[in-house]
């Protein structure tokens, strides 16, 4: 368990070329299950100058016109300004989508098939999920990654107002905080890097994301006369998004889940539909930990799930509590297999995952919200007295 260190996290906008090929990927799989909740969707896109590439395998009911869900993405985002070589009305659209793999389909659906093991629905694929839960913040996620999130959220919404108006949508937030005994006490460094208008002072960025991003955004008790604040480290950053830098879908998986301060599995949560445990098996792992959290059974906690592809169980389940529990990890363990059921097929329907709720994700992390439970079901510490009750 972090100690007496600087740790720090870092977010990325809405406009960072990553996100935006996870906001495209996200908004055809809610399309897809806006009309047909049972659609297997692997989407991928990569986004570079004025190239949209989206591929994978869907399989759907669903009637969609891809271009028109791209086009609207990325108008969203904020990329219309008549310099913009991204631009929503301009980009170049190209597709390379098939049907999900039949082999793969077997192992999913609830049927039998030959070689399968049972009849039930199985994991879309093998791996290893974490979920992860602290008592930092009242979000019960690490500080670094929520500040920097929160930055993040401010920068955008003053962007969207129109003022200030030299605003683009590219950007990064990074936030290293000092920890003492285990508990933040300090932040250290703030680094913000903003696109911008061409002919911004640097002394006007500088002012505003400091006086009105910074100090109006993050704990006071916090900021410190030491605290050193980076803003737009290189100087200019006018050219941003796919323009400068190309994206990819699921390149974000750190700044998506817990700053690094929680393992990652390694699977990529945009544009995938809940069968995929990639996805569902970590936004339920995440609802797990914090409930533990919140009922008060410990302060940390780390769970980890490993499935195998076509099977309708995890293959093992793994608690750390790193010596902040209130209660035996090993009644814990046994406490959690009581309220809540691991399979596939049951999370989905305990979180109820078959509904066009993905976009609410895409940006500022999957994790670490206190409201909008109807779109973001793990986040709900609705478990608390079961558990409690579970472990007595």
């Amino acid at each position: 368990m972090i100690s007496d260190c600087i740790f720090s996290s870092e977010s990325v906008g809405e406009g960072h070329p990553d996100k935006v090929a996870d906001a495209i990927s996200d908004a055809i799989l809610d399309a897809c299950l806006a009309q047909d909740p049972t659609s297997r969707v692997a989407c991928e896109t990569l986004v570079k100058s004025n190239l949209v590439v989206i591929a994978g395998e869907i399989t759907t009911k669903a009637r969609i016109d891809y271009t028109t869900i791209v086009r609207h993405t990325i108008r969203k985002i904020g990329y219309t300004q008549p310099d913009d070589v991204f631009h929503a009305d301009k980009v170049l659209i190209t597709q390379a989508l098939t049907q999900q793999s039949p082999d793969i389909a077997q192992g999913v659906d609830a049927r039998a098939a030959t070689g399968k093991i049972g009849k039930e629905q199985g994991a879309g694929d093998q791996g290893l999920m974490f979920g992860f839960a602290c008592d930092e913040t009242p979000e019960l996620m690490p500080a670094p990654i929520i500040f920097a999130h929160r930055l993040g959220r401010a920068l955008n919404t003053a962007r969207k107002s129109g003022s200030p108006s030299w605003l683009r949508p590219d950007s990064k937030t990074q936030v290293s905080v000092r920890y003492q005994d285990g508990r933040p006490v300090e932040i250290t460094c703030v680094v913000i890097s903003t696109q911008h208008a061409a002919g911004t002072p640097r002394s006007t960025i500088e002012e505003f994301l400091i006086e009105h991003i910074i100090k109006k955004t993050l704990p006071a008790e916090l900021l410190t006369p030491k605290t050193q604040y980076l803003i737009n480290p290189t100087g200019q950053f006018v050219i941003g998004g796919p323009q400068g830098d190309a994206g990819l879908t699921g390149r974000k998986v750190i700044v998506d889940t817990y700053g690094g301060m929680g393992r990652h599995g390694g699977g990529a949560f945009s544009g995938k539909d809940p069968t995929k445990v990639d996805r569902s098996a970590a936004y339920f792992a995440r609802w797990v930990a914090k409930n533990i959290v919140a009922a008060g059974l410990a302060r940390r906690v780390e769970l980890q799930l490993a499935y195998a592809i076509g099977y309708p169980k995890p293959v093992s389940i793994a608690l750390d509590t790193f010596g902040t529990e209130s209660v035996a990890p090993a009644k814990i363990l046994k406490a959690l297999t009581r309220v809540f059921s691991f399979k596939p097929a049951d999370i989905i329907r305990q979180l109820d995952l078959q509904r066009p709720i993905y976009s609410h994700t895409t940006n500022y992390g999957h994790f670490g919200y206190t409201t909008h439970f109807r779109y973001i079901p793990w986040e709900n510490t609705n478990k608390t007295t079961e558990l409690k009750k579970a472990v007595k």
